[in-house]
């Protein structure tokens, strides 16, 4: 971290204030390039993909995968019928036990409950069939068969099945709506594995499918009203790139967000096929990304280190899965990991603050500082900037916060042409109370909460361990 002295003395009158500009300090940070857990963004472990073996069940019951730089959230995508085996009986240690490892490690937790599994004959609990809901068996890749020992899909518009699904819906609402631990919940109860198609599994018509969609996001609005929801791209077409779908644009008109399920399936040039539909999305909520199941991707040759990197870069992607055995995916992608971490989500640098080096109790002061978002996406949970002075045994002994500027409002860029955005944050310290005496205080920045609460990661050095950041010292008089 470089800084720099400047004697400056001018006394003048600014707004009615004394405001007094003495020697001053100015630190121009570098950015340490390490990963950061912060709200909306970072890396979403499959700890269940659909099936519940994967990808957590060969981590021992302390393992939340610390040494995964970036980890934020783990993804528990999980059939219904394993969640409410029977007509209001709940197995729901299912998911919580989970989430609360991750969550005890100060993580998030994400989730999609499916309807439709070719690989289980009922994601969707027969107990649903059994209380009269029209369905269809198909065959994988076929569609709708009379063999009564194949899987079996509910009729997604039946009335029986969406009453029963809305009380299902209700109840987990009541458990996870607001949750501050939840990241997203996908809108995945339609569609084989959730994505929204049913091209290989009981094929709804054309004429129903829009329809359909509307009613299973209606659904998760009136369930999750305070809780960031998104849903698969594959509702508009699994293979059809564009940027407006009936369907998409109905889920971002009710605030929905987008996630990709999945890129690299097939070899370049098909590695992806929305991320034009992605920029209608990215500048007001985060997007999600999913790549195939890493190892069957590898398979058909359609694994691309660069093409990884590139995807988040052309989605402007908030979030990433780990869609595999998490370090095996690591290991034998560490670098480009490295890379993706810098650059995925937001990224909020400061590039250089300046203050002077003594202040006077109860005088009025400058702290001049530019900041800039490395990151594809806006901060969008937003934050202040705060400077707070500790003592040497670290206690709090001024809190100065700035409501000019939400870092929301930083603008992402192209690598290496990053905007930045000046804050000059009118502070005084000790006016009336509390009693601040004389001394040489610590100096800290953060973002947070309008009252100086810490909340954002930034990739700085020196920090407390509460998201403050030393910068220097000040002198008060």
């Amino acid at each position: 971290m470089k800084r720099l002295c400047v004697f400056v003395l001018v006394f003048v009158m600014m707004f009615g204030r004394n405001v007094i500009f003495a020697e001053t300090t100015t630190v121009v940070p570098e950015d340490t390039g390490e990963a950061l857990v912060n709200p909306m963004m970072g890396w979403t472990m499959h700890f269940y993909s659909n099936i519940p073996t994967n990808y957590g069940s060969q981590l021992a019951p302390s393992d939340t995968l610390n040494d995964f730089p970036g980890l934020s959230t783990v993804y528990l995508r999980i059939p219904w019928a394993y969640l409410e085996p029977e007509e209001g009986r709940f197995n729901w240690a299912i998911v919580d036990t989970p989430a609360q490892r991750w969550i005890d490690e100060g993580k998030y937790i994400a989730f999609r409950i499916t309807c439709s599994e070719n690989w289980m004959q009922y994601a969707t609990p027969k107990w649903v069939q059994d209380a009269g809901a029209v369905g269809y068996h198909y065959e994988f890749g076929k569609g709708r068969s009379e063999r009564t020992d194949l899987p079996w899909d509910p009729k997604f518009n039946d009335p029986v099945f969406l009453d029963k699904l809305e009380n299902f819906l209700r109840i987990m609402g009541e458990r996870y709506n607001g949750n501050p631990n939840v990241a997203f919940i996908d809108v995945g109860t339609y569609g084989m594995w959730g994505e929204g198609h049913t091209f290989m599994s009981s094929k709804v018509s054309p004429e129903d499918h829009l329809a359909i969609v509307k009613k299973h996001i209606d659904l998760h609005k009136k369930h999750f009203p305070d809780t960031l929801l998104c849903i698969s791209d594959d509702v508009a077409g699994h293979d059809k790139p564009g940027t407006h779908f009936p369907e998409t644009d109905y889920a971002l008109s009710q605030g929905v967000s987008l996630r990709d399920d999945s890129i690299m399936v097939q070899p370049p040039p098909n590695s992806w096929y929305h991320s034009e539909m992605a920029q209608l999305f990215w500048p007001a909520m985060p997007v999600i990304l999913e790549h195939e199941h890493y190892g069957e991707s590898q398979a058909r040759k359609a694994w691309s280190a660069e093409l990884f990197q590139k995807a988040v870069e052309d989605y402007h992607a908030s979030f990433m899965s780990i869609h595999w055995w998490p370090r095996v995916l690591f290991d034998e992608n560490r670098e480009t990991i490295d890379k993706i971490n810098r650059r995925l989500g937001y990224r909020l640098q400061l590039c250089e603050m300046t203050w002077p080096n003594e202040i006077a109790v109860g005088e009025w002061f400058k702290i001049s500082s530019r900041w800039a978002n490395g990151g594809v996406a806006p901060c969008y949970p937003g934050g202040s900037m705060a400077v707070t002075l500790k003592n040497n045994d670290g206690g709090i002994i001024s809190v100065i916060t700035d409501a000019s500027f939400n870092m929301k409002m930083l603008e992402p860029a192209d690598p290496g042409k990053t905007k930045t955005q000046r804050i000059e944050l009118d502070a005084v310290v000790g006016m009336v109370a509390p009693v601040v005496l004389p001394g040489e205080y610590d100096l800290f920045v953060s973002v947070g909460t309008l009252n100086g609460t810490p909340k954002i990661a930034l990739p700085l050095p020196n920090n407390d361990g509460h998201h403050r950041y030393l910068l220097g010292k000040m002198r008060v008089k």
